[in-house]
């Protein structure tokens, strides 16, 4: 079970922010092998003041359009599928809303089967 947070600035309609969480959500199922359904994802926009980062870090000229996309998720997938579900997701922002690559900040934090509970106060993946 994938956990996407998706932060941006302030100001983009229903339907941007809604086409970013498609793209998040069909670059999971078609690169990291999220089975169909498995979507769980909150999108947060931030005023301008509260949404920082470096404009040319990496020598990667960002505007303020970037996006943060972080996504939780078991450990134990090959920097290939991790490659190709970043790629995924800067092509598909690209073709469906013009979004410069530049502009897209992926982060994905690994962890094991024992730190989800999908409800009931239980551990269902635990062993």
């Amino acid at each position: 079970m994938p956990f996407a947070r998706i932060d941006l600035a302030e100001g983009q309609s229903d339907d941007y922010r809604q086409t970013i969480g498609d793209v998040v959500y069909t670059a999971m199922v078609d690169t990291l092998g999220v089975p169909e359904g498995d979507r769980f994802q909150v999108i947060n926009e931030h005023r301008a003041q509260n949404f920082i980062f470096d404009p040319e870090y990496l020598g990667i000229n960002r505007t303020n359009d970037c996006v943060f996309i972080q996504v939780t998720l078991l450990a134990g997938r090959t920097v290939e599928k991790k490659s190709a579900f970043y790629k995924a997701i800067a092509d598909g922002l690209h073709e469906r809303l013009g979004m410069r690559r530049e502009d897209i900040v992926i982060n994905l934090v690994e962890n094991t089967k024992e730190n989800w509970s999908f409800g009931n106060g239980e551990a269902q993946y635990a062993s």
